[in-house]
């Protein structure tokens, strides 16, 4: 049973009947793993929100861990964004499946890696080995910068 305050109403559960007011580890880790595969389908928030039915403060919301996303919430990202339901807890400490893609690579993360990497795999397989031939040629016996 709840218990009731001195007003006589009901407490809340969830994080505020636990005086928390930083997000959940997991739902920040939902969160980017949100981000991480909107990005790599080059959709913005306000695309994403759209596809949900939700606006983009909300999108950005789920992103930053602020808002949980409720199952059917989430059914409904997994679907939109392409991935199964299991993909948004990939990579948890505890979690016993390798992450889809690695977690907060940057190059993965940052606008212009993505576009370089969607621009690469666009290109024939015959021009990707080239551009690949190219880039270790230049970078053969380097220090990375």
């Amino acid at each position: 049973m709840d218990e009731q305050t001195a007003s006589g109403s009901a407490r809340r559960r969830g994080r505020r009947a636990t005086g928390r007011t930083d997000p959940d580890p997991v739902d920040i880790h939902v969160g980017k793993r949100i981000r991480q595969r909107r990005l790599s389908l080059g959709m913005n928030q306000t695309d994403l929100g759209a596809a949900l039915g939700l606006s983009f403060q909300q999108v950005q919301k789920y992103e930053h861990g602020a808002n949980r996303v409720s199952a059917p919430a989430l059914y409904r990202l997994s679907n939109t964004l392409g991935v199964p339901v299991s993909f948004f807890f990939d990579g948890l400490p505890n979690g016993r499946r390798a992450p889809f893609f690695p977690a907060e690579d940057p190059l993965l993360v940052r606008g212009d890696g993505l576009d370089l990497l969607r621009r690469y795999l666009s290109l024939p397989m015959t021009i990707r080995k080239r551009v690949a031939a190219l880039l270790f040629s230049l970078t053969d016996g380097q220090p990375g910068e």
